[in-house]
């Protein structure tokens, strides 16, 4: 109920959202929940408290129009987020997040695993360290690019993450 802490997005310039669950830890209703409608009532309360700049993590691929349900979510939410009417909104679009967890994704891990020695070849290409994304976010907004709306691909996140 994002509502009922409104008070707690009033007097910031600067939104920062990476809020977000899985699909099989919420179930598929619970992820639209989270992740888009949460997401979007977060960017209206932040708007009305006077945020000028949201700025959103994503994921790559994300489409609104897209068949699976994880990137046609993260689409339509980055639509909703752009709708707000924030002065600058940035969206980053991170590939594969490498990071450690507290709970057990032996599928993940196995992917993050396989990820971590091809970005030794290709570091852009697949995955993106959550520091480095955590690292542009804030970038972002030292340095908004001349838009509106940004959209932050990996490799760009990449870029503005060594800034």
């Amino acid at each position: 109920r994002p509502g009922e802490h409104a008070a707690a997005f009033q007097g910031h310039d600067v939104g920062f959202c990476c809020l977000g669950t899985t699909r099989a830890k919420a179930g598929a209703d619970g992820f639209v929940r989270v992740d888009r409608d949460y997401v979007a009532q977060a960017a209206e309360l932040a708007r009305a408290g006077g945020c000028k700049h949201f700025v959103l993590q994503s994921s790559q691929g994300a489409n609104a129009q897209s068949r699976f349900l994880y990137l046609r979510v993260k689409g339509e939410v980055e639509n909703l987020v752009q709708a707000v009417g924030f002065d600058h909104c940035t969206i980053l679009r991170p590939a594969v997040l490498l990071c450690k967890r507290q709970e057990s994704r032996p599928m993940e891990w196995i992917t993050q695993q396989f990820l971590g020695v091809v970005a030794r070849f290709c570091p852009t290409a697949y995955s993106v360290p959550v520091e480095t994304v955590a690292r542009a976010m804030v970038a972002s907004v030292l340095q908004p690019g001349k838009g509106k709306v940004d959209v932050l691909e990996n490799r760009a996140i990449h870029e503005l993450g060594k800034a």
